[in-house]
């Protein structure tokens, strides 16, 4: 079979790209998906308004009951070793991620990534390794880029300062995501691409990029926001506007068949800015896909308001014509003219209390006035948006205790119970599908720093937030094959009362086993504390019990019966009672029924300095 050349390859792939958008915009995708976001941020009418319109977002309310149901809290990542030589480094491991997990901001990008996976039915997170380094010449720095073109002065001596060197996780907009229309899974699609918006004049000087492709990139739009369903402004539609605002896009293309990875842009004419390379990442493609619900067949899945919308709209039409309706009901009276004077109907129209009404007819006065009759409507037109915002908590599955709200049928402790059991079955599920995700992404960071990481990094350890110890590494640390998990619940809101009432139960659990020794009471101490009230350093509140007594001294042994009886002259002397200096030293640490190498912490970890063992081990 003839080798492909880069140029078919590119026009192949440009195409696979334009057969995507008309695939999303053929099946409304792109539409549907900004209605959606429009219905959640409270931009829900279109066209111009022709009067009075209101608007009940319970679309934003719907979202914002589950987003903190299920992501509000920082997960607990668990690192279980594949093989039994990786238990040493499996501790060190879920110390490092759980760290970097905080400190490099991945909660906050994939809480956003979580509130696409509600509002559109599924979510993207990228995981990538960040390296930036930096010259500095005579106090003065210059990035990589700049650098890599400029050569310093015979004798001034340049230093090159690492600034990042570490993986990272971040959102992709899902407008800016496309995949083989083909697929609909992950798990059967041939490629994946993610469009990226840049300054023209900045993609032309990006030394990353092939030089002769650079030349070629042209003008792709005046916007950076935007898409082609929300009023992005083409290359074609602003031949006037200012050259140094164009932007052009893009495209990191990756085969997922082939195995190989390109950029490329939508008009640079026939180069690749990067051409075809082997995927850089040992787990393939850098996205990962947060999925709602699923619907066969498709590859998109659904989220929460796409069932809804339609309620959503007829509860505001509802309301918009109650509060007209209140506008136009007006009472009016009818009322004989010649019976009164100016000042009898200055009177009548007052509205002050106890006003005296002249009249100066002398016909009968239930003749003179009368009421206007009025067009009511009937009772159950008001009843009309209660009916709709019962289907939309039946249909989202979001019932009235989650939303904070009153019932206003009073209902018993048991009937409430049933009813929040079964709205929680829903957020169950979707945070054992965030916990997975997270899980995931926790994987390739780990990877990612196996495969990558050049020097050491330093990591606070999470045990004693008093006190934090910190540990320096580097990749032989975390080398190994792990399997990660995400504490059940962990990122989900904590109940300060549910979590108090837990841990004196198990108190009063626990108590029978303290009778009988059973129980490390100064442990006990320290999770009712730390879990259970939230004491950040709970060792300060417990003292060393105290050590016991010593036994007395026996009388010394007479001379007569110090003599060993017949049959044990020959017997050992008495064990030592102290450890030889070596095996406390550099000998592994065992417990009751460990076989020998169990519980050690070998290689470079038993190195460590024991207050860093003490507070990897204490936080298991």
């Amino acid at each position: 079979m003839a080798r492909i050349s880069n140029s078919d390859k590119l026009s192949t792939y440009r195409g696979y790209i334009d057969y995507a958008k008309r695939w999303r915009t053929g099946e409304n995708y792109d539409q549907l998906w900004q209605r959606l976001i429009n219905l959640y941020r409270g931009k829900q009418y279109r066209g111009a308004a022709t009067g009075d319109r209101l608007l009940v977002n319970i679309s934003f309310s719907t979202i914002n009951t589950l987003a903190p149901a299920v992501s509000i809290g920082r997960p607990k990542i668990n690192v279980n070793p594949r093989t039994p030589e990786d238990g040493d480094k499996a501790i060190v491991t879920e110390s490092i991620i759980n760290y970097w997990w905080g400190h490099y901001g991945c909660q906050k990008e994939f809480q956003r990534s979580v509130k696409d996976y509600l509002v559109l039915g599924h979510g993207w997170v990228k995981t990538g390794y960040r390296f930036v380094e930096e010259s500095k010449v005579d106090d003065v720095e210059y990035s990589a880029d700049e650098a890599a073109g400029s050569e310093p002065a015979d004798d001034v001596e340049a230093t090159t300062i690492i600034r990042e060197d570490r993986p990272f996780l971040e959102r992709v907009d899902p407008f800016e995501m496309y995949i083989d229309p083909d697929a609909t899974c992950m798990e059967d699609a041939r490629w994946i691409a993610q469009r990226t918006r840049r300054p023209l004049k900045d993609a032309k000087i990006d030394k990353r990029y092939d030089a002769a492709a650079r030349k070629e990139l042209s003008p792709s739009g005046y916007q950076k926001y935007g898409n082609e369903n929300t009023g992005y402004m083409s290359a074609q539609q602003s031949s006037t506007s200012n050259p140094d605002n164009a932007y052009c896009d893009i495209y990191e293309y990756y085969n997922i068949d082939t195995g190989e990875m390109c950029v490329f842009s939508d008009s640079g004419g026939d180069k690749f800015l990067i051409k075809p390379i082997k995927m850089p990442y040992e787990f393939g493609h850098p996205f990962f896909m947060l999925r709602n619900y699923e619907v066969p067949g498709f590859f998109y899945p659904m989220g929460e308001l796409e069932a809804i919308e339609p309620l959503q709209y007829e509860l505001n039409e509802t309301r918009t014509q109650m509060m007209l309706h209140r506008k136009r009901y007006s009472r009016k009276w009818l009322f004989q003219e010649s019976a009164f004077d100016d000042d009898g109907r200055q009177a009548l129209a007052s509205d002050e209390d106890n006003v005296i009404v002249p009249v100066k007819s002398g016909e009968n006065l239930n003749n003179v006035v009368v009421p206007m009759p009025a067009l009511i409507n009937p009772p159950e037109f008001y009843n009309q948006s209660t009916l709709i915002q019962n289907d939309i908590d039946r249909v989202s599955g979001v019932s009235e205790y989650q939303r904070g709200s009153i019932p206003e049928t009073t209902r018993t402790a048991r009937e409430a119970s049933i009813i929040a059991e079964a709205g929680n079955a829903r957020v169950a599920e979707k945070l054992v599908a965030i916990e997975n995700a997270i899980a995931q992404c926790a994987s390739n960071l780990i990877m990612l720093a196996q495969q990558f990481m050049t020097g050491e990094m330093t990591v606070r350890i999470l045990g004693t937030e008093a006190a934090p110890v910190f540990l320096t590494f580097d990749k032989d640390y975390i080398s190994g094959e792990f399997d990660y998990t995400v504490e059940a619940g962990s990122t989900a809101p904590r109940n300060e009362a549910f979590r108090r009432d837990m841990a004196l139960q198990m108190v009063s659990a626990m108590q029978p086993f303290a009778q009988a020794g059973l129980v490390n009471l100064p442990k006990l101490a320290e999770y009712v504390l730390g879990v259970g009230f939230g004491v950040k350093d709970p060792g300060s509140f417990l003292q060393e019990p105290p050590a016991p007594e010593a036994p007395p001294e026996a009388p010394p042994m007479p001379p007569e019966m110090a003599a060993l009886p017949p049959g044990m002259e020959g017997m050992p002397p008495e064990m030592p009672t102290e450890l030889p200096p070596g095996l406390i030293a550099g000998g592994p640490i065992q417990g009751p029924g460990e076989q020998p190498g169990q519980g050690a912490l070998p290689g470079s970890i038993q190195s460590l300095p024991p207050e860093i063992i003490q507070a990897l081990l204490g936080g298991q």
